[in-house]
């Protein structure tokens, strides 16, 4: 798309990038405060990959839970690399957040008794996960806060619009945005909530606008990333079904008795074992039999639990309470992002980064089932806050800047991820990808090549221990190369 002149500029004090749940809550919480707000959406709301996050909200809810026991299990499935302080800010917050959703008319599951039904998923010692509507949970609260936001009188929302690159000053402070189509908005706080970027992998779970759009619009304002190499990939995602190909069935059916099965019949791994170990397990009976898939049992399971799971199988010809599912990994989650505090804040002044775009160092290694939406909406309104806090803007610039094009990944970078950033990675294969175009393969290829051991979802086949030096310490690439840094 050529890009527009940049010549309507709309004022807002707060401009927010991104329409899932963490930019639109990011959004509501500085609307109620009183802001006025600019939301910038590509899609039509409600239609982002929150849309369909068919995991819920993890929160110590249970009278057998806590908080200390949901910081347990993150560290747990962060493989040493999580970073406390983030863990404990979503621990000690996630509760309350339930809290605030039900407020804004989220309606969770309930059981007969009309308590909160919390369900179980990989890594987790407790039941902790709320869902809404089954594995509609992300379509659920997206939908609210969606119809919420259009209600308000102070929130301006600009859907079809694409952000081409962030409004820099002369004194490198971020105030605004631009966009493809012309217009830019100018504003004392801007809130990258793009998504992820999981879709550079030709294999994936993620809707095709799941490029990294965000990490790349702040990287190029000056911003850190870290932790590019720790990609999850989801050991469920539907194989060799047309018009499924990719679909994610939800951790939580394997949560409720659903199990894996190799191409003899027999279970291979512990089925609510951390995403990245059974991915590996996957992975291996896949590659030991020469198959394309193993066989996901969700026969015992209670369809009407996951309505919009069974409904989606069925519609392509597989009844998944009479056959075995097709299954094999996908990315699914990236890790690394934009290098933030407990914020949002990125160092660039006037700019925030909230959502799978950040990197706190949440989820280390390997992101614990369900954490991210929860992170979305408990650092969303901490991103809000924090970039109401920011000077007020002053007199709005005579004009906006003109934005390069964005880098977009051809098939051919897509096919070079997967094979030589998927689930095993090897020397020789990371130095290939570095001859990629795509700024973000380079990016990865050179974090997972400075990590020179296995832990979490990267795994180096020449680099097969987790070395103990590596604990806390994160690939960061501010403006040369990636190098360690230690996050405590």
């Amino acid at each position: 798309m050529a890009l527009g002149d940049p010549t309507d500029i709309i004022a807002a004090e707060v401009v927010v990038v991104g329409a899932g749940v963490a930019g639109l809550y990011a959004a509501l919480t500085a609307a109620e405060a009183g802001a006025q707000v600019t939301v910038i959406s590509a899609t039509p709301l409600a239609q982002t990959a929150s849309y369909w996050a068919q995991g819920g909200l993890a929160a110590a809810l249970a009278v057998d839970d806590s908080p200390e026991l949901h910081l347990e299990d993150t560290e747990k499935a962060g493989r040493g690399l999580m970073r406390p302080s983030a863990a404990e800010v979503l621990v000690s917050e996630a509760p309350a957040m339930i809290g605030e959703l039900q407020r804004l008319r989220v309606r969770f599951d309930a059981d007969r008794n009309g308590n909160l039904a919390l369900g179980l998923e990989g890594g987790h010692s407790r039941r902790r996960i709320v869902h809404a509507g089954g594995s509609a949970t992300g379509r659920r609260v997206a939908r609210q806060l969606s119809a919420d936001l259009v209600h308000h009188r102070s929130v301006r929302i600009l859907e079809g619009s694409r952000a081409a690159a962030l409004w820099v000053d002369a004194d490198g402070r971020v105030i605004g945005v631009v966009c493809e189509n012309g217009l830019a908005v100018h504003a004392r706080g801007t809130i990258l909530a793009t998504g992820g970027a999981a879709a550079l992998w030709s294999r994936t779970t993620n809707p095709p606008g799941s490029l990294g759009i965000g990490i790349m619009l702040a990287r190029a304002a000056g911003a850190a990333v870290a932790d590019m190499e720790f990609v999850q990939f989801h050991p469920t995602a539907v194989t060799g079904v047309p018009g499924r190909e990719g679909f994610l069935v939800t951790e939580a059916i394997r949560g409720e008795g659903a199990t894996l099965h190799g191409p003899d019949g027999e279970r291979f791994v512990d089925e609510l074992a951390p995403r990245d170990e059974v991915s590996r397990a996957v992975w291996g009976v896949m590659e030991a039999h020469g198959v394309a898939s193993v066989s996901l049992d969700m026969r015992g399971v209670d369809p009407t639990r996951f309505p919009n799971v069974v409904e989606a199988l069925r519609d392509s010809g597989l009844d998944p309470m009479r056959e075995l599912v097709p299954v094999a990994p996908a990315a699914h989650y990236v890790m690394g992002g934009v290098v933030t505090d407990l914020t949002g804040a990125t160092g660039v002044p006037g700019l925030y980064v909230v959502g799978e775009s950040a990197c706190t160092g949440l989820h280390g290694a390997n992101r614990l089932a369900s954490n991210s939406l929860s992170e979305c909406v408990v650092f969303g309104a901490r991103a809000a806050r924090g970039a109401l806090a920011e000077r007020a803007a002053g007199p709005v610039p005579g004009g906006a800047p003109v934005p390069a094009p964005l880098a977009l990944p051809s098939r051919e970078t897509r096919a070079a991820l997967w094979r030589d950033a998927g689930i095993v990675r090897t020397r020789e294969g990371l130095e290939r990808l570095l001859g990629d175009p795509h700024p973000l393969a380079q990016l990865v290829a050179r974090c997972a090549l400075l990590r020179e051991e296995t832990r979490g979802a990267h795994v180096r086949l020449d680099f097969p221990r987790t070395e103990p030096k590596l604990d806390r310490m994160h690939g960061v690439a501010r403006e040369g190369e990636p190098a360690f840094e230690r996050w405590m």
